[in-house]
């Protein structure tokens, strides 16, 4: 793992399903068992130029998501290598029983993309708004299950998880994000990034909550709070040493997640904290909510994503620490 952080956070101008496909030609180019699926959503993936480019190593299933799940495994099963998308709800829940019997329980090689993961879903409201869709994968057996923070990520883990066989589930959002990483930063599965080092608690983000989870640490700092930063784009399998010696050093912890805390990255932290380094422990995401229509910024709010709720939650977990 080698990265820097970019100095000054900020939207960063390239959108992540464009990265998404220019990666996937970039892989298609060097591999042509490397196989495209989508359920109709082509257009609003941006992977068209791929499907023009490949069509041989394309299939456009249709609006049909868990036939889309058979025909990756069948791929999968005949020495390909399938890249299967749609909107995050229908990459899980619709698909689920497909994805664990005939690819996880099948031992094949199937690479998931869920776009659009909770808040991200924006203006396609409730429906189309996954805030369980991480849980739903984290609890099939073999299952990787990532989240990619911004574009550099993103490009990294797309060139690592094509080249390991195994059933992997990663959820993307398909337009723009904060850039946190410097080009050319590169990621280990499974192992936690440091973001920021710390004494009295310690924050543990993932995805759209990591630029948060850092403008809640610079928050703390005015404040006189030392806050260290964990970005665990793993969920599963995640790294518990990294979390048992965060915990062990700051003695409080905060998740942050775009998803709900029920069976979510909340739910992960705890499991490695109660058998290995119990510490208070707060939660930042979704409580056990239905999503809604709106805009990003509004939906941030309305479900205490950001910063200010960041900031509370680890007044909160300091504040528990056994006197």
């Amino acid at each position: 793992m080698q990265f820097q952080l970019e100095e000054k956070l900020s939207n960063d101008p390239v959108e992540m399903r464009s990265v998404f496909c220019d990666t996937l030609m970039e892989l298609a180019g060097q591999n042509r068992d490397i196989m495209v699926l989508d359920a109709d959503l082509m257009g609003a993936m941006g992977t068209k130029p791929f499907a023009k480019a490949f069509p041989e190593q394309t299939v456009d299933c249709g609006i049909q998501e868990a036939n889309m799940m058979g025909v990756a495994a069948g791929l999968s099963a005949a020495g390909k290598i399938p890249f299967a998308h749609t909107f995050a709800p229908f990459a899980t829940r619709r698909a689920c029983d497909q994805i664990f019997v005939s690819g996880a329980y099948a031992k094949l090689n199937v690479k998931i993309v869920g776009s659009d993961p909770g808040i991200t879903a924006a203006l396609n409201g409730g429906t189309h708004m996954p805030f369980e869709d991480m849980g739903i994968m984290r609890g099939i057996p073999t299952m990787t299950v990532l989240e990619p923070v911004d574009t550099v990520m993103l490009r990294d883990l797309m060139r690592q998880i094509a080249g390991v066989y195994g059933m992997h589930y990663m959820r993307l959002v398909r337009k723009t994000t904060v850039r946190v990483f410097r080009d050319g930063a590169t990621f280990d599965i499974g192992k936690a990034v440091p973001l920021r080092e710390g004494t009295d608690v310690t924050i543990i983000a993932s995805g759209f909550c990591v630029a948060e989870a850092l403008k809640a640490a610079a928050a703390l700092q005015e404040q006189g709070v030392s806050a260290c930063v964990l970005n665990i784009f793993t969920w599963k399998p995640i790294d518990a040493q990294a979390v048992i010696a965060a915990a062990a050093q700051t003695g409080a912890v905060v998740t942050a997640e775009n998803h709900n805390i029920i069976n979510g990255l909340g739910s992960a932290v705890c499991e490695v904290l109660c058998q290995n380094q119990p510490a208070p422990l707060e939660m930042v995401g979704v409580h056990d909510e239905f999503g809604e229509v709106g805009p990003v910024d509004y939906l941030a709010d309305r479900f205490g994503l950001t910063a200010p709720y960041i900031v509370e939650a680890a007044k909160k977990a300091i504040a528990r620490k056994a006197r």
